[in-house]
C-alpha cells in the first residue's frame, strides 16, 4: 500500500476508564516514531475540539509525562458526548471537519471510545471516502461495559471488573461485622449488558461475594427478587445482592430511571440499589444497605489490571501501525488465544467500523444460571485472565503521581 504523508489527530470520547490514557499513550508514542506522520495532535474534548480547532501539539509533551499516561486514569485530553447527525441529513459538521483536516493536512484519524464513538468514527470515515479526501481512520476501543461487538473483551473492562470484585469482597467482610440480619444491595454499572455486574461473581468465586446477581440481559422480576432475598435471608440472616443499574422490567421500564437523557437519548440511571434495598426492608423488616459503586468503578487506577493496561496500550499502538500500513475504516479488537503452555494470550485484530458501530454485545444467556439470579463457571473462566497483574502509578508522598500534560495548543 502507498505511503501516506500527513498529520495525525487523536481524540477521546465517552465515559472515562482506568486505561483509556494507556491507549492514548499507545497512539501518541507510536505515532511520534513514524516518519510519514508529520505532526501528532491531541484533540481537546474529542470531536468537539476538532470542530473548534482546539487541539494540542503532542510532540511538545515531556516524554516522561506521556509515559505516565499508562497509569493515569480518566481522559487526559478531555472527553465528550457529541452525536454527529447523518451526513445526508446535515453535512455541516462533516464539512467543517474536512475544512480543518485540509488546513492542517491531517491524514490520520484515531478515535478512542465505545459504541457511540465507533459510530462517530464510522460516519467520518465514510464521509471522507465519499468526499475523495484520502485519510486513514481507525477506532481504538474502550468501555468498562465490555459490550463492543466482534472483540473478546474491551480495554477498561478488566480493571473495572477487578475493582468491582475487590470492592465486593471488602463489602462482604463489612456486612458481616454485626450479629444482626441485613440485606445489602450493590449497584454496578451496565445499561443493557451485565458484564460488569457479573464481575461480582469473581468475589463469590473466592467465597466472599454476593448471593444473588441480576443482569439486564433478562427482565427483572420483582416477585422473584423478593422470593430470592427472603429465601437466602431465612437461611443465612445476611444477603448480598448485585444488580445492574440498567435492570428493566419486562415492559422495558428501568427499575430506576432519573428521567434525564443525554445527547444520544440514553437515560441517566442510578438509584436501583436504594430502590431495591427499601423494598427488601418493607418485605423483611431488617436493616438494609444500598451501595452504588458509581464513578468509583470507572477510574480506579490503584486497583488496575496489568493485563488491561498493557492491552489498552497495544490497541493504540496497533491502530497507528495498521493505519501507516494502509488500513482504514477499522476498529482494533482482541482475539483470545492459548499459548504453548496453555496460558492466556491476547492478540490484536481488525474489525470493520460498520460492523462494530452501535452494536451491543450482551452477556451470553448460557453464562447466566437457569434461575436468572447468578452467573455460571463459564463467566469465571472468561474473566479471570482479564484481571491478572498489578498496575499502580508512581507514588510520591504516599499519593499517586499522575501525568501532567502541558497541552500546548
Amino acid at each position: 500500500m502507498s505511503e501516506l504523508i500527513g498529520a495525525a489527530i487523536f481524540g477521546q470520547s465517552g465515559g472515562p476508564t482506568t486505561v483509556i490514557n494507556s491507549s492514548a499513550a499507545g497512539v501518541i508514542q507510536t505515532a511520534l516514531k513514524q516518519g510519514c506522520i508529520t505532526k501528532m495532535y491531541g484533540a481537546a474534548h474529542g470531536i468537539r475540539g476538532m470542530l473548534d480547532e482546539e487541539f494540542y501539539d503532542m510532540s511538545k509533551e515531556d516524554p516522561y509525562e506521556l509515559d505516565l499516561l499508562k497509569t493515569t486514569p480518566s481522559s487526559a485530553l478531555g472527553s465528550v458526548r457529541y452525536k454527529l447527525k447523518d451526513a445526508d441529513e446535515d453535512p455541516t459538521d462533516y464539512l467543517r471537519l474536512l475544512e480543518v483536516f485540509k488546513k492542517y493536512n491531517i491524514r490520520y484519524f484515531f478515535y478512542n471510545g465505545g459504541n457511540d464513538s465507533m459510530d462517530t468514527c464510522n460516519k467520518i470515515s465514510k464521509f471522507m471516502q465519499k468526499s475523495g479526501y484520502e485519510m486513514r481512520v481507525m477506532g481504538v476501543p474502550k468501555t468498562i461495559d465490555n459490550d463492543l461487538f466482534g472483540t473478546d473483551h474491551c480495554p477498561g473492562y478488566g480493571s473495572a471488573a477487578k475493582y468491582v470484585a475487590t470492592s465486593t469482597m471488602e463489602v462482604y467482610h463489612d456486612a458481616r461485622v454485626y450479629d444482626t440480619g441485613m440485606v445489602t444491595v450493590l449497584e454496578v454499572m451496565g445499561r443493557h449488558a451485565g458484564w460488569l455486574t457479573a464481575a461480582t461473581a469473581l468475589a463469590a468465586y473466592k467465597g466472599q461475594g454476593p448471593d444473588l446477581i441480576y443482569v439486564p440481559e433478562l427482565p427483572f422480576n420483582l416477585e422473584q427478587f423478593i422470593s430470592d432475598v427472603k429465601r437466602v435471608y431465612e437461611k443465612n440472616g445476611k444477603v448480598i445482592v448485585a444488580v445492574s443499574e440498567g435492570a428493566q422490567y419486562a415492559d422495558g421500564r428501568f427499575v430506576a430511571d432519573s428521567g434525564v437523557r443525554d445527547a444520544f437519548g440514553h437515560a441517566q440511571l442510578g438509584g436501583v440499589a436504594t430502590t431495591l434495598a427499601n423494598i427488601a426492608k418493607e418485605q423483611i423488616g431488617c436493616k438494609v444497605r444500598g451501595i452504588e459503586f458509581s464513578l468509583l468503578q470507572r477510574c480506579a487506577s490503584h486497583c488496575a489490571s496489568l493485563n488491561d493496561v498493557n492491552e489498552a496500550y497495544m490497541a493504540g499502538e496497533t491502530a497507528v501501525l495498521k493505519a501507516v500500513e494502509g488500513y482504514t475504516d477499522y476498529c482494533i479488537g482482541f482475539d483470545r488465544q492459548t499459548g504453548a503452555n496453555g496460558e492466556y494470550v491476547c492478540a490484536p485484530k481488525l474489525i470493520p467500523l460498520s460492523d462494530i458501530a452501535n452494536t451491543e454485545r450482551k452477556l451470553p444467556r448460557e453464562w447466566i444460571n437457569a434461575e436468572g439470579n447468578f452467573v455460571t463457571q463459564e463467566y469465571i473462566d472468561y474473566a479471570l485472565p482479564l484481571i491478572q497483574g498489578e498496575s499502580c502509578p508512581p507514588i510520591v508522598d504516599g499519593l499517586p503521581r499522575f501525568a501532567k500534560l502541558a497541552k500546548i495548543k
